[in-house]
């Protein structure tokens, strides 16, 4: 069953486990600068609004209301990245215009382990974009569909689908009875508030306008990220109770005449940011392996590489900036290690 809770999507599944629930957030970020250098995590910056299309039928197009689902808004340009929370593990594969984040290839039903369709919770914190090496994601960045610049239409050479795919399975009872028996290590983090002056300065950003309908995710820059392999085998997976969801991205203008609420104000960019000594992230997890990416996803062009050939700039504010301010969220050589700060 999924459910609609608080800005959150939440997966569970009480027949197989009282346990077995996956809450995903959609977080509003910071674009990294999409250039030739690779950046660390970029904080967030609170949920994105979801909405039911169930709730406005009459109002949005008619794939939409066949594909059922949640819808969220997004300026062009602007980024994201998923959130996974819970401590009852689950397998989920994410995909952006029905091509899948982690491999680049068509949506397919079910799992598949060669190559890795799909990530585990709660190893994998997060996702904020396409698995194009190991260690290196590129992000997500919203651009209007039918214009060339999403991985869909780069793949497949269609503008379909856009927005997010998303299907959860999760462990086996018995699977997960016999993990909590070994007490596995389970590791969550999660961004603290940044600051009245981070609130601030979103409050006087100045809003974009965009007059298309419907978004599509393409590949902005390069950010260390690792997307970690599944350490247990493939069947202790319940395939059997998967759930998935179709997550619209609606434009600025869209969401504004479908749903009557205006979107959030423009996302602080990244140069006010570090400028402002406001912190980027390290996350590590010693015990996992991070998946080797996909080429094809690496043969992807980025919205900055696609505008510079096409003489158009897509990307405003895209200058590079150079983190200092970098928390760390893990330890690689020790994952239990409480970092003492100053007192």
């Amino acid at each position: 069953m999924i459910e609609l809770e608080d800005d959150h999507l939440v997966f569970s599944f009480s027949d197989v486990h009282r346990d077995a629930r996956l809450t995903i957030g959609f977080q509003r970020t910071l674009r990294i600068p999409d250039d030739d250098r690779s950046y660390p995590l970029p904080p967030g910056l609170g949920e994105f609004p979801l909405r039911h299309v169930d709730d406005f039928t009459a109002r949005i197009p008619e794939s939409w209301e066949r594909h059922g689902g949640v819808m969220l808004p997004m300026y062009q340009s602007e980024a994201l990245w998923l959130n996974f929370n819970g401590a009852y593990p689950f397998a989920v594969k994410v995909a952006t215009g029905k091509i899948d984040a982690i491999t680049g290839e068509e949506w397919s039903e079910g799992l598949h382990r060669d190559p890795q369709d799909y990530m585990v919770t709660s190893r994998q914190p997060w996702l904020d974009g396409y698995c194009v090496d190991s260690g290196k994601i590129r992000q997500f960045v919203a651009m209007p569909l039918g214009r060339g610049y999403s991985v869909e239409e780069q793949i497949t050479g269609e503008a379909e689908h856009g927005g997010l795919q998303i299907v959860a399975y999760p462990m086996k009872a018995a699977a997960f009875r016999k993990m909590r028996k070994r007490r596995l290590i389970r590791r969550s983090a999660s961004v603290a508030d940044l600051g009245i002056a981070l609130e601030d300065a979103m409050d006087s950003a100045e809003r974009s306008l965009d007059g298309d309908f419907s978004m599509g995710l393409a590949a902005g820059g390069n950010m260390d990220q690792e997307i970690y392999e599944d350490p247990y085998r493939l069947d202790v997976w319940d395939t059997r109770h998967g759930s998935r969801c179709f997550v619209h991205i609606a434009s600025s203008l869209a969401w504004r005449s479908v749903t009557g609420e205006d979107p959030p104000g423009t996302p602080l960019g990244s140069r006010e940011y570090t400028d402002n000594g406001m912190p980027w992230f390290d996350y590590y997890d010693a015990d996992a392996v991070a998946l080797e990416g996909a080429k094809v996803l690496a043969a992807v062009k980025s919205v900055n590489e696609i505008g510079k050939y096409r003489g158009e700039h897509p990307l405003p504010e895209n200058e590079s900036v150079k983190p200092e301010n970098v928390v760390s969220l893990g330890d690689p050589a020790n994952p239990r290690r409480v970092r003492e700060g100053r007192f």
